[in-house]
């Protein structure tokens, strides 16, 4: 049987893709890996192993640890904050244990990472890009108040699920919104609430192989309901972005359509995303068809998308108390 370990069991990411996995056309063996013994991804897969968490010295050799043992056919990352640590060990690690590991490269994580490296990388592409100057420095913050007007966006340069996103519409709210804040980028209204999208590409060699996009809806920064239809436009806007993005495999991309028309891409997240199982629902399912072309040479194809909305909502979980608690103990 094909063996996968999902980091990050935890985490929205690392979840979707154990959902995406579950629901493939295709039976996997899933290993969860995370370092909170209550996180519920654990309980849904195979079987899991815990770690410390990410920022810890003994975080890589739990993880060559769990290669080691397990011999997985590949490893998809779940969080954020391991990609870096996959991208910059990924050569070593798969020859080592011969594995294949979905990450995209060091370089393309950093300039993804970052809110203003990735407005400066879409306008030295000649893509359309909001711009965009460090929060920091006032005098281009002045300039770009007086060419722009309100409103603006005041976001932390790394962040997601819109944490520290702050909509200003006059210079007082600009004002108290970068005071006291480091890291901050102050930033063009990309456009309407109405006109977001989040799109999944799937990307090898600089060819994009298959690509989504979905018109969203918000709540605390996770897509909470997703529109999937036809739009040819958006499509296209996604696939320019991902050639010249160039990363291995996943990535997802997020947008707004301006009210002057023009696209305005604000994140990009080298991944798989939040979004993936809900793509997966809708016959895209990106995680099955990464791991079917690395591990089986199988080409990916443009599946047919079915039109409709995708709700997503709470569920709950009672976990086995004698796992729950040896997980615990084990931690």
């Amino acid at each position: 049987m094909t063996k996968i370990v999902v980091t990050g069991a935890g985490a929205v990411l690392g979840q979707g893709i154990i959902k995406s996995l579950k629901s493939a056309p295709f039976e996997y063996q899933v290993i969860a890996v995370d370092p909170n013994p209550l996180s519920p991804g654990l309980y849904w897969a195979d079987s899991h192993d815990l770690v410390p968490m990410a920022s810890s010295e003994d975080y890589c050799s739990a993880i060559e640890a769990i290669l080691e043992n397990e011999r997985p056919d590949a490893v998809l990352v779940g969080t954020d904050v391991e990609l870096d640590i996959f991208a910059r060990n990924r050569t070593e690690w798969e020859e080592r244990f011969d594995t294949k590991i979905v990450v995209s490269p060091p370089e393309t994580i950093r300039t993804a990472d970052d809110k203003l490296e990735t407005a400066r990388w879409l306008e030295a592409n000649g893509l359309p890009f909001p711009r965009s100057v460090p929060a920091e420095r006032p005098d281009e913050v002045a300039a770009l108040t007086q060419e722009l007007g309100f409103p603006l966006v005041v976001k932390p340069r790394v962040g997601a699920r819109a944490v520290g996103v702050e909509l200003v519409r006059d210079q007082d709210e600009l004002t108290a919104a970068t005071r006291g804040r480091e890291g901050l980028v102050v930033q063009e209204w990309a456009g309407p609430d109405n006109e977001e999208y989040t799109a999944g590409v799937i990307c090898f060699d600089g060819n994009v192989e298959a690509s989504i996009v979905l018109r969203r809806d918000l709540r605390d920064g996770n897509t909470f309901r997703a529109y999937a239809d036809h739009y040819p436009d958006c499509d296209a806007y996604v696939r320019r972005v991902a050639k010249a993005l160039k990363p291995f495999g996943p990535a997802n991309l997020q947008f707004r359509r301006g009210l002057d028309g023009e696209f305005r891409l604000f994140e990009i997240n080298a991944r798989f995303s939040g979004t993936t199982p809900m793509r997966a629902l809708l016959g895209f399912n990106e995680v099955h068809m990464v791991l079917q072309k690395l591990l089986n040479g199988t080409p990916i194809t443009q599946p047919p998308v079915t039109k409709g909305t995708v709700v997503r909502f709470l569920e709950e979980q009672l976990l086995p108390t004698d796992l729950a608690e040896a997980n615990q103990a084990a931690a």
